[in-house]
């Protein structure tokens, strides 16, 4: 089960809609009815009509709620008891990313010992976007927040980075993951990263605590994958470099959602081991799904398993046609839309799955909230 939510009320809705609700929530209960323990506090929200086609900009999302520390949390600011979660902070995925801190704040007990570390690119990194943006509506949305940011230099992979099966898997900032360790500061010594198309449906301090013992990562493990299919034949069919996970029996996991020791990391060099892999992949083609591969060639099989409700991913369905999956069976404590299809963009489509009901309630847009009212 899921920890104690903070519920908000609904948007408003006219009478008119309430046939559409019904539907809504008939749908997700149909979706739900065979996996007992989903969490009670997923609320249902009705289709979102299309959005503005410009990039977000402050007064584009409303203010979320202040959230404050439960009795048993430490004080407001006080070291003991932090948590620190890392994301990357992009205009094109904005809207996913205050989802994500929404449903964060929303359904854990010590909002104000969550630390949010953002990874921005560096001013003038390209993108088209104006990379101020994306920081300024964070800000204005969660004003109560003090998040740290971090300026990513994009020339520091773009020799690096391999053309990959989908546009979005080659940009920069998806790679920035790998030099975590290398940006925050000496104090985090631990950080849990997500991805930006995530909503938390638990009290992230219990993935904060899990014991790595002795592992730098830890994120569930999928081993009943078809490990091989991440890797090319020109690989598996290379004796010295199938040989890396010789000693190790790997297994697949999703680095969109990890928890990741920080010192560990830079001790072991892990970030030179991870870069290494890329410039073998720009000599021979051995992967074809950008910054994933050469996290499993250095980790796979040397992580700490976690149990597989911190990461119900594939809802965004596959990497080429994005089509609507369901959930697996099990207790859920975050929903992961990996995979081409963004709930976002499906509700603005008129064009949803199912699953993305589960997201809409976290979505902080205001053309989404508004649309229904006019």
């Amino acid at each position: 089960m899921v920890a104690r939510t903070r519920t908000m009320a609904p948007p408003p809705a006219s009478s008119t809609l309430a046939p559409l609700l019904r539907l809504a929530a008939a749908a997700l209960l149909l979706l739900v009815a065979g996996h007992a323990h989903v969490a009670l506090g997923i609320r249902v929200d009705v289709i979102r009509l299309p959005s503005a086609s410009s990039p977000p900009f402050p007064a584009a999302f409303r203010e979320a709620p202040a959230f404050r520390n439960g009795d048993e949390c430490p004080p407001a600011g006080s070291p003991d008891g932090r948590v620190d979660v890392a994301m990357t902070l992009d205009a094109n995925y904005l809207r996913g990313t205050m989802a994500a801190v929404f449903s964060i704040l929303q359904h854990t007990s010590c909002p104000e010992s969550v630390a949010f570390h953002f990874l921005a690119l560096r001013r003038g990194g390209g993108g088209g976007d104006n990379n101020d943006d994306p920081l300024a509506a964070i800000r204005a949305t969660f004003p109560y927040l003090d998040p740290s940011v971090y300026r990513f230099d994009p020339s520091r992979v773009r020799g690096r980075i391999s053309r990959s099966v989908r546009h979005a898997l080659d940009q920069p900032l998806n790679y920035a993951r790998i030099y975590l360790a290398d940006t925050l500061p000496a104090d985090v010594r631990r950080v849990i990263y997500l991805d930006s198309d995530v909503v938390v449906v638990d009290d992230v301090r219990k993935l904060w605590s899990v014991d790595l013992e002795g592992h730098v990562v830890a994120a569930p493990e999928y081993c009943h994958a078809n490990f091989t299919k991440y890797f090319t034949d020109a690989f598996w069919s290379d004796a010295e470099l199938r040989d890396t996970f010789r000693g190790r029996r790997p297994c697949y996991f999703n680095t969109g959602v990890m928890v990741m020791d920080v010192a560990k990391w830079r001790l072991g060099g892990y970030t030179r081991r991870v870069e290494e892999w890329m410039a073998v992949q720009k000599q021979k083609r051995i992967y074809h799904l950008g910054s994933l591969p050469p996290f499993l060639l250095v980790l796979a099989g040397d992580i700490k398993a976690v149990d597989h409700r911190w990461n119900q991913h594939g809802l965004g369905g596959d990497n080429m046609e994005g089509k609507c999956r369901s959930l697996h069976p099990g207790p859920i404590s975050l929903l992961h839309w990996s995979g081409k299809g963004k709930p976002w963009l499906r509700l603005d489509s008129r064009k949803p799955c199912t699953v993305d009901y589960l997201w809409a309630p976290y979505d902080l847009y205001k053309a989404a909230a508004t649309a229904l009212e006019e």
